[in-house]
């Protein structure tokens, strides 16, 4: 059903027959175009579009597929050079998502649209009347200044020309300010006269300038004599008559008023069409796409009078009908990328639409699940100027959801509706503003949406919008909710730029540093959000650090240990256990990556904790690409024991990603010091910086502390990677963290140890890991989904061990303590280690450590009771004295 040519009757049918408008032009007009009535001094009659997504709900694909073939069309007039120096500008309220989908079609060029909503704090830097309209000023509110004063094209898009004097109005405005010497105007449909076209000719003359025009349709409206008067009257007999009929101004629904002549699509110019309009902004019927206007169905059509309840009158808040009880309503969390905008109310970048775009089927998915089972036509319904993010978001779940979508927006604009499948408007919802507009308090109104049909409506409104009023009881939700049994609210954070000029501002953080300039993993493995200390000397002798540690003189992560070199016995040990954990490794793997997919983000961000989560990050990210086909971004970032994480490091992250879908990775925990380091450190940022979103649950490879929820394994076995130091991490040093070295606004540091290429088998573990993941997919399938059914609450058992060792072993200091396979070969590596404890019976686990003892004189103690296959103890009274010539620990 189409409600531009319903059953074979034009939408505009009706006005034509009683006023005697024509359109005359190109043979789509009719497909694109209906006609209504609304009060309006100026103008009675309203060029209503079936395929703009304002007043007809309409699938998105078709509104979004106009904006963007227009948009390649500019781009093919002007050549991808100037292309890429022009600005898009389009007009409030009804073209804002039609501008933006141009920009996009032009691929290139910032968007920025006019408002009528005044920012506090953001001056203009432009603005123009709109003559006709019900609401007539315009704002330009860019964030940045700089946006409209270049001297590239300026494209203009508006959805119709009527007579082209808001264009008019514009150029001159801006071109007062920012001479340019070209400008291109778009639209939908050009209607203008032969004369309103002639005006904008002489116009460009005047200024110097050349002026193309593009436009998927044109042709011009006739207006009889005296039409503005009749339609005036017009609509006073119909709303005086649906005023009585209802008996009072309650209904939502416009009724077959008295007088109406249902069926009608003839009358005095309903049907005269002539071909193309000659000049410049005739364009093809060809690419109008009309074949796809067919699914602008309102759900109406089928209906007789007696099923339809009249229309308020205008002036009247409507309430539910007394027929049905309200509908659910229900909230959906977006997650919309922290600090996008939401639309071009103060100018939308190429940049941001790249941001966009990853987030868009995340969010989608999101709106999916929330959509009660069964949904088969879903309405997702914008919110005034707010039409390009929900445009997109109607778009992705058009193509993910079984079921039909369709699109438009609320309005500002009063139309007179009538159930008739003659005229454009059948039905409409009446509602108070709830945006707290500048010129104060009044109706908004949502057309042809009760009666058609949809099971479901999401509304998405932006916060600056989400306000008691829009939850009161003759407020829009309630009001959806009288008409369709579902109803889900989806909020968009309104964008408010940041002051340009704050004395105070942190410095520009840069970007990742990526190999092989900096690790040996290839480039799109991982950026790590560090600087690069690769020149400075920061090794100093383990005991010699222990020392500094212990006494207090100095932090762990202020120098770094001398790299051990492994000997070829140990890396034999090390190649053997990687053979025989592999499969082991990818199962644990594959059940986090599909435990983080299900739980926290279906396109997380990873951020592995550099550098022992680093190799888990990438394999991570290799399932979810091997399994999802998922490019799941990925980052290195620092945390440090007592100093927390980088902060400049989760600024990074909140700038390009949303933070709710941002999962730190580690390899494994302990007993649970960096868990909790990591949980105060995010609440200290919060309060810090004002943003939210971030979880500070790690996912980790193993658990044996069971200190977190997400996990592959709670077992404490054998991780290859923790064998070695960076010759299993890309070659990158632990992260430092110095006052001297790390300023305010720096990334902390690490070195990349390009010397030890010849060592380095950290791709070699990661392809050897990989490599068994077909193997495993089956059982990780079986695994994931016993996890999902099991309490998975973290019980700390591994904090409570080592709190009881520490006693047992007269240690007294938790942090001494290193739990597990991983923590007891990095005290070997790096600390002076006292003694090892080791569950007895453990096997091949423990062979890599036992050398590691052997090799520094450290004695292994077999205890029958240990809930860790292994636990390192650093000597608790270290001085360089409590070690012999040879460096090796004192027994004591």
């Amino acid at each position: 059903m189409n409600n531009a040519v319903n059953n074979g009757v034009w939408s505009g049918s009706w006005v034509a027959e009683r006023l005697g408008v024509q359109l005359v032009g190109d043979a789509a007009l009719p497909g694109l175009l209906g006609l209504a009535l609304r009060r309006n001094p100026k103008r009675a009659h309203l060029l209503v579009s079936n395929v703009l997504g304002k007043h007809v709900p309409q699938s998105p694909a078709v509104v979004y597929g106009q904006g963007v073939t227009l948009g390649r069309r500019v781009r093919e007039l002007l050549g991808d050079e100037e292309a890429a120096r022009a600005v898009v500008l389009g007009y409030a309220e009804t073209a804002t998502g039609l501008g933006h989908s141009v920009a996009d079609g032009l691929g290139l060029a910032p968007y920025l649209h006019s408002t009528r909503r005044p920012v506090a704090g953001i001056a203009p830097a432009g603005g123009f009347e709109e003559s006709h309209s019900h609401a007539t000023s315009h704002l330009l509110l860019p964030e940045d200044p700089g946006l409209l004063a270049g001297d590239g094209p300026l494209v203009l898009v508006d959805d119709e020309f009527s007579t082209g004097n808001t264009v008019l109005n514009t150029i001159r405005d801006l071109h007062e300010r920012y001479p340019r010497k070209r400008y291109v105007v778009v639209a939908l449909v050009d209607m203008r006269s032969p004369a309103d076209a002639g005006r904008l000719t002489d116009f460009a003359r005047e200024i110097d300038a050349r002026v193309d025009l593009v436009a998927a349709a044109s042709g011009t409206v006739r207006l009889p004599e005296g039409v503005l008067e009749r339609g005036q009257e017009l609509v006073a007999q119909h709303e005086a008559a649906a005023a009585g009929a209802t008996g009072g101004p309650t209904a939502t629904r416009a009724g077959s008023t008295p007088g109406s002549v249902a069926g009608a699509a003839t009358g005095p110019g309903a049907g005269s069409v002539a071909g193309p309009t000659s000049g410049p902004s005739a364009g093809p019927a060809a690419e109008l796409s009309t074949g796809s206007v067919a699914g602008a169905a309102t759900g109406l059509g089928a209906r007789t009078t007696a099923e339809l309840s009249t229309g308020p009158k205008p002036g009247a808040a409507a309430g539910p009908s007394p027929s049905r009880r309200p509908g659910r309503v229900g909230r959906v969390d977006l997650r919309w990328p922290h600090r996008l905008p939401d639309g071009g109310r103060h100018g939308f970048t190429p940049a941001h639409r790249v941001r966009l775009e990853r987030a868009l089927p995340a969010m989608a998915a999101r709106v999916a699940e929330a959509l009660p089972t069964g949904a088969r036509r879903v309405l997702v319904l914008g919110f005034e100027e707010l039409m390009y993010a929900p445009l997109r978001l109607a778009r992705e779940l058009e193509q993910v959801l079984f079921g039909e979508v369709r699109y438009s927006t609320t309005t500002r604009s009063p139309v007179l509706a009538v159930d008739d499948p003659g005229y454009a408007i059948r039905s409409r919802i009446v509602f108070p503003a709830h945006d707290t507009p500048a010129d104060g308090p009044g109706e908004r109104y949502a057309y042809n949406v009760a009666g058609a049909g949809f099971d479901t409506v999401v509304a998405v409104v932006d916060s600056a919008a989400d306000t008691p009023e829009l939850h009161a009881p003759d407020g829009l939700l309630a009001q959806l909710g009288a008409h369709i049994p579902h109803v889900l609210l989806a909020v968009v954070p309104s964008y408010v730029p940041e002051p340009l000029y704050v004395p105070e501002r942190p410095a520009m953080l840069p970007e990742p540093l990526r190999g092989p300039a900096f690790s040996s993993y290839a480039p799109d493995e991982v950026g790590w959000l560090l600087q690069d200390l690769s020149d400075v000397t920061l090794e100093a002798p383990t005991e010699e650090r222990e020392e500094a540690i212990q006494s207090g003189g100095a932090h762990y992560a202020e120098s770094l240990p001398v790299e051990y070199q492994p000997s070829d016995r140990y890396q034999e040990l090390f190649h053997a256990a990687l053979d025989d954990s592999a499969a082991r490794i990818a199962h644990a793997v594959g059940v986090v990556t599909e435990t983080v997919i299900a739980e926290r983000s279906p396109r997380p961000v990873l951020a592995s904790l550099a550098r022992a989560g680093t190799p888990v990050g990438v394999l991570m990210r290799r399932w979810a690409q091997s399994r999802h086909g998922l490019d799941l971004p990925h980052y290195a970032v620092s945390i440090v024991r007592g100093r927390g994480i980088d902060a400049n490091a989760l600024r990074w992250l909140a700038a390009h990603h949303d933070p709710r879908d941002v999962v730190f990775v580690d390899g494994w925990t302990g007993k649970g010091a960096i868990t909790r380091e990591l949980a105060d450190a995010i609440s200290e940022f919060e309060a810090s910086d004002g943003i939210t979103g971030f979880d500070p649950e790690i996912a980790v490879l193993a658990d044996p502390g069971s200190c977190v929820r997400t996990y592959g394994t709670r077992e404490d076995f054998l991780i290859p990677s923790a064998c070695l130091n960076s010759t299993v991490s890309g070659l990158i040093s632990r992260t430092v963290l110095r006052a001297d070295l790390v300023g305010p606004h720096d990334f902390h540091g690490a070195k990349f140890y390009r010397e030890l290429a010849g060592a380095d088998v950290s791709v070699a573990f990661l392809d050897t890991v990989a490599a068994r993941f077909p193997e495993v997919a089956d059982s990780v399938d079986a695994a994931v989904k016993e996890l999902a059914a099991t309490d998975r609450t973290p019980t700390w058992e591994g904090w409570a061990a080592v709190e009881r060792i520490s006693e047992e072993y007269g240690i007294h200091d938790v942090n001494l303590v290193k739990p597990g396979v991983g923590e007891t070969t990095r005290v070997l590596l790096r600390r002076v280690p006292w003694k090892i404890l080791a569950r007895a019976g453990a096997g091949a686990d423990l062979d890599h450590v036992r050398l590691l003892a052997e090799q520094r004189g450290v004695p292994v103690e077999e205890i029958g009771e240990l809930p860790y296959t292994c636990v390192g103890l650093i000597h608790p009274q270290y001085t360089r004295g409590a070690t012999g010539a040879d460096g090796r620990a004192v027994n004591v």
